[in-house]
């Protein structure tokens, strides 16, 4: 937290976000466990945080860390360059914090606050810095974090009204479960600040552990954790003979940025009930029991909680990097599910998380699902099980993990083989589509993750949705492989056996998606194409017009979903359908531009189309990084694959990969931001930026290491 000044104005920034117009923030560096670093610059102040956990050896507890925070501006004004910095330490369990008083003048005491926890035993928090800073605090007690700047600035406000002073008032609320440290000093500063525990242990004294962790020391071991962080970077990826170097600093902000975007949540999401949710109200739910979660998210300032689709696609790239980490996390995901077999897609845990949801999306439906993601993580974890890839610690515990974790994947797998058929054999559709809607141009499809894509215009239980059936075909074959690792035979396995065999059939999946045409396959439904938002006068809106009667065919909007198949490596490598799917992908007046593909053709009649009156079009035209990648996987595998097309399927992936790789190397470089997804015109970042979710695989495009 620190000072800024927007409009002329002073503002306390608490959190980095889109509307502070900050020029650039996130991680250089970060490996996950004991070492980060990262630069905020706000106008022309450079702010970097740096850091360390170490073992605390011989407090017994959990260990001891350090932050380091540097200020650096080469013009900065604020109270005649003096810059205020604030740190807080703060209990969730509303545990009372104490503060030194007389911490006003620090130079012969480091010593900022003490505390005891059963976790941890006693603990100190200390200060030190060589370059005369001035400290002032506050202590509030409140069961919210996510408020801590209103209160901060409250403090503050009185203080300048009191006595013309920006500085905290030295005080403390009755019982304070957070304190809150100003810090001002003369731009350039650096200060340490350094947290031991086990302090009501004799031995060793804390005072040398304080010493370790400031000053030259700290900085010899944070040169130590950045080299390790490189060495580990080219270990895991390997791109010193397939990247320049600005490639090269994107990429490891890809992983750090994802590591650094793991964090802990703690809560109970709320859960509607069937037939009784009143979804203009948002009313009659039931809080599911209180559960924790530790996730990646896809955008920390953005999106901050767990979104289960998403989630897949982060460990794609975790798992490479620590694959204890990636388990513990699908682990907490799997602990999620209900006696049913169902997980509940997006993650809204505590308060904090709560206070960033729009009121619409907090409910979540127990009918509904979300793409299966996991499977692909552990379909790569099985195969590197057979080839041998992993040491044999890790090789330990990922078989540890596979076997508790099966009765659940079990469960999840019947959960959508029972809930979201179709009526004909072998076919699936995403239940949770509107089919009142009189303001939406085509029904949402959210449960999908693919949102406003174009679907049938009147949702039915007609429906054959193509993507769930080949997610449906990815958690079959997995599950199968699964359980033939642990040579399970039972009756699961059989069937798993015999719904492999029913979704991999080539001509099955023609006759229910194939339009032979267009060489793509399509969604089948209740549909029409001649529906257009029309304005009322009384009262001015926009509203659903339905110009024919709509008819069950394939629904015709070439784009992401109607290469599922492709991307699912379903289409034998020597079909006439395949150089029908590489021509959709090639052509500059369909899919191909030179930023990536985009989601939607520019041939459909959605491309680009508002869904509603204020709803831009999200999947409908604009470039994601991870569709992308599960295409420039299915490329490659068709490179490598005999056939007719193989040397035509190597030239389009070399293509794609590097128009991918160039396009978000640039928008870093000229935004210092990874973002959401990309404009299919002009290549620029779009919707959310400091996106490092799945737009963080373009670091495995880089080293070419697909699913």
């Amino acid at each position: 937290m620190w000072i800024g000044i927007k409009d002329g104005r002073y503002f306390v920034r608490h959190v980095c976000q889109d509307s502070d117009e900050l020029s650039k923030y996130g991680w250089a560096q970060h490996n996950g466990r004991d070492f980060a670093h990262q630069v905020l610059v706000d106008q022309e102040m450079v702010l970097m945080t740096s850091f360390l956990k170490s073992k605390g050896e011989g407090s017994g507890y959990g260990g001891d860390w350090a932050l380091r925070i540097d200020m650096q501006s080469e013009k900065f004004a604020l109270d005649e360059d003096t810059l205020h910095i604030f740190f807080y330490l703060a209990d969730e369990d509303e545990i009372v914090l104490s503060v030194r008083k007389e911490i006003i003048d620090f130079r012969d005491n480091s010593l900022l606050a003490t505390g005891s926890r059963a976790e941890i035993g006693g603990w100190q928090l200390h200060l030190k810095s060589t370059d005369g800073l001035e400290v002032h605090y506050a202590g509030f007690k409140t069961p919210h974090i996510h408020n801590l700047s209103d209160l901060v600035q409250q403090n503050l406000g009185a203080q300048v009204r009191m006595f013309g002073r920006l500085q905290l008032s030295d005080s403390s609320d009755d019982s304070p479960n957070i304190l809150v440290f100003q810090i001002s000093g003369r731009i350039p500063f650096r200060t340490d600040i350094t947290f031991v525990s086990g302090t009501d242990k004799k031995e060793p004294r804390v005072g040398d552990r304080v010493n370790s962790l400031t000053g030259v020391m700290l900085t010899n071991q944070l040169e130590e954790k950045q080299r390790e962080f490189e060495r580990k970077f080219e270990q895991c990826f390997n791109l010193a003979d397939k990247s320049d170097s600005d490639s090269m600093i994107v990429g490891k902000a890809a992983i750090g940025n994802m590591l650094g975007g793991i964090g802990y949540f703690y809560g109970q999401s709320k859960i509607s009930q069937p037939g009784n949710f009143n979804v203009k109200t948002h009313d009659n739910f039931i809080s599911y029991w209180p559960a924790e979660l530790y996730t990646a998210v896809p955008s920390r300032p953005i999106f901050p909680r767990g979104f289960l689709w998403d989630e897949g696609f982060h460990q794609l790239l975790i798992w490479r990097w620590d694959i204890h980490i990636s388990l513990d996390i699908v682990g907490h995901w799997l602990d999620l599910m209900n006696i049913d077999g169902w997980i509940p897609r997006e993650q809204i845990l505590g308060a904090e998380a709560l206070s960033k949801v729009p009121e619409d999306y907090v409910v979540q439906h127990p009918t509904n699902g979300n793409p299966p993601t996991f499977f692909l993580v552990l379909r790569e974890l099985v195969d590197g099980l057979k080839k041998n890839k992993f040491t044999a610690n890790e090789s330990r515990g990922i078989l540890d993990f596979l076997e508790r974790a099966f009765v659940r994947l079990e469960a999840w797998f019947h959960w959508f083989n029972t809930t979201q058929t179709g009526k004909q054999m072998g076919s699936y559709f995403w239940h949770g589509r509107d089919n009142m809607t009189t303001h939406e141009l085509n029904p949402q499809t959210l449960t999908s993750g693919l949102d406003d894509y174009p679907r049938a215009s009147h949702p039915s239980e007609d429906e054959r949705h193509v993507d769930l059936r080949c997610w449906m075909l990815l958690a079959a074959d997995c599950l199968h492989s699964i359980a033939m690792l642990f040579e399970k035979e039972s009756k699961s396995g059989k069937e798993y056996g015999s719904t492999i065999k029913l979704l991999s059939d080539f001509e099955i999946l023609n006759q229910m998606h194939l339009d032979e045409g267009y060489g793509a396959y399509f969604d089948f439904g209740n549909h029409t194409e001649k529906v257009r938002l029309k304005e009322m006068n009384a009262p001015r809106e926009l509203v659903r017009e339905v110009l024919e009667v709509p008819e069950l065919r394939l629904v015709p909007h070439v784009g992401y979903v109607s290469i599922f198949p492709f991307m699912g490596r379903i289409i034998p490598s020597e079909s006439w359908i395949l150089e029908k799917q590489l021509d959709l992908i090639s052509n500059r007046s369909i899919m191909w531009t030179d930023y990536g593909l985009c989601s939607l053709a520019k041939t459909s009649t959605l491309y680009m189309k508002y869904n509603t009156e204020h709803d831009a079009p999200y999947w409908r035209g604009p470039i994601w990084m991870n569709m992308n990648y599960m295409i420039l996987s299915a490329l490659h595998h068709y490179s490598r694959e005999d056939g007719p097309y193989r040397e035509r399927a190597k030239v389009i992936y070399n293509d794609l990969r590097s128009n991918l790789i160039r396009n978000v190397v640039q928008n870093y470089n000229q935004t210092g931001f990874f973002w959401e997804q990309y404009d299919q015109e002009t290549g620029k970042g779009k919707g959310a930026r400091l996106f490092t979710g799945w737009t963080a695989l373009v670091l495995l495009i880089m080293a070419e290491v697909y699913n």
